[in-house]
């Protein structure tokens, strides 16, 4: 498969162009060759911003004439299944009109908590995983069935379609990570995402090569051994400007939007900030997604600052997981660490999640004290008495006008409008130790 696509940091792609990429891809799949070919395209769900309507539109017109059949699945992750509604807006449609703008074409939501809709592909020994870890967090590794949606199956070629920012967990998203956690079960998932825990996000978040995206890549090879794979990249801005489109191999679409979007989606600063007002955008309807107001920011708060995250509109934590959220709270990573026997049954992807949002500290196992970097205040519609029991801030959003924020960065404040997919990192040459990795 030849690699193919465009992008440039300081323009944007024209519909013609979506177009002609798409139908270049088309004619890579071989649908032209013998029998004919039924597609899946796995696509995001509502909480990652790409002009989904438009890319989805030009693959329809490339692949529909020539395929047995194409098909959309929902890469959701351990996010909440979408309804019809909310999966005409995600593909720009009118209520009731899908199936004129995508005749023959179904769409489908990933079913992560279903056993019976899961296959196993592949077991990862305990020393296979071993080799993801340095020596200090050796003892974490296990046994790992490799599990994903059995849908993909029922077709000859998947498609990975989507955007590619900087991430918590992998440093950058997309590529194999639609696989792996968008449409995989839950023991994968989990280990993941404590692996990007226990490396931690300063660490980890912007960088193209990580211990995380060479289990992701592991894993991918194993689905390509069983049906034909490719991607098609998206680096973007917002939901509708489109800075790159790349299609090849999973790797290697992944790779090259993974270049670009170093270049587009990090902000460097100068020097750190003692208060930072995160605002989540709508798309992000609870606090496990909100929390990518954290994720990306925590390198430029100062130590003993404050980071707000500001989401009048999120109510809830985690529909998903709020129980057992509510259970373990908001702590740093040595709090689990050192007391791994108490948290070891716990789902580790809801502790890495736990962490991540808390962010860098310590934790004294004699005393019982733990000592966050910095103070993380949620400004939102989950009540402080709720607050208090997760181990957060809390500010009431009313008493916050976003406004006020504005140009004050000289007096160490920062106000971040549309926070949560562009990466803010300190300057390399001022960042403390606690951040520094080598690209």
């Amino acid at each position: 498969m030849t690699p193919i696509g465009l992008g440039h940091a300081d323009t944007t792609l024209s519909l013609d162009a979506i177009q002609q990429i798409a139908r270049q891809a088309a004619d890579q799949l071989g649908l032209d060759e013998g029998p004919q070919k039924r597609v899946l395209v796995i696509i995001p769900d509502a909480t990652r911003s790409c002009p989904l309507p438009a890319v989805t539109r030009a693959l329809h017109q490339a692949i529909a004439p020539k395929a047995a059949g194409l098909d959309f699945l929902i890469a959701l992750g351990t996010h909440p299944a979408m309804d019809d509604v909310a999966i005409d807006t995600l593909l720009g449609v009118e209520p009731g009109q899908r199936e004129t703008v995508f005749p023959g074409t179904n769409v489908f939501n990933h079913e992560w908590q279903n056993p019976d809709a899961l296959t196993t592909l592949a077991t990862f020994s305990r020393d296979e995983i071993a080799e993801y870890l340095d020596d200090e967090n050796e003892r974490f590794a296990r046994e790992i069935d490799v599990t994903i949606n059995s849908r993909i199956f029922d077709y000859d070629v998947v498609m990975i379609c989507g955007p590619v920012f900087p991430h918590e967990v992998v440093g950058f998203s997309g590529g194999a990570k639609y696989f792996f956690p968008g449409i995989c079960g839950e023991e994968l998932l989990n280990f993941f995402h404590w692996l990007g825990a226990l490396t931690t996000i300063p660490k980890m978040i912007g960088i193209k090569d990580t211990p995380v995206r060479a289990l992701l890549h592991a894993a991918a090879r194993t689905v390509a051994e069983k049906v034909q794979t490719c991607a098609l990249c998206m680096v973007t801005q917002g939901k509708h400007a489109l800075h790159g489109l790349y299609f090849g191999s999973v790797e290697d679409a992944w790779s090259a939007a993974a270049d670009l979007a170093s270049e587009t989606h990090i902000v460097y600063k100068d020097k750190p900030f003692s208060a930072v007002l995160s605002c989540a955008p709508e798309m992000y309807d609870e606090l496990w997604v909100g929390a990518k107001c954290m994720y990306k920011l925590e390198c430029v708060v100062a130590d003993g600052g404050e980071l707000i995250i500001y989401a009048p509109h999120i109510h809830d934590i985690a529909v998903a997981h709020q129980a057992v959220i509510e259970q373990v709270g908001y702590h740093c990573l040595p709090y689990f660490t050192e007391q791994w026997d108490r948290f070891k049954d716990f789902p580790w992807g809801i502790l890495a999640h736990s962490t991540h949002v808390r962010g860098i500290g310590t934790f004294d196992p004699a005393t019982g004290i733990e000592q966050p970097r910095v103070r993380v205040t949620l400004a939102t519609g989950i009540p402080e008495e709720t607050c208090k029991k997760i181990n957060m801030g809390y500010r009431d959003p009313a008493s916050i006008n976003p406004d006020d924020w504005a140009n004050q960065e000289d007096e160490g404040k920062l106000l971040v409008p549309h926070a949560g997919e562009m990466l803010y990192r300190l300057n390399p040459n001022i960042a403390p130790e606690w951040q520094q990795c080598s690209p």
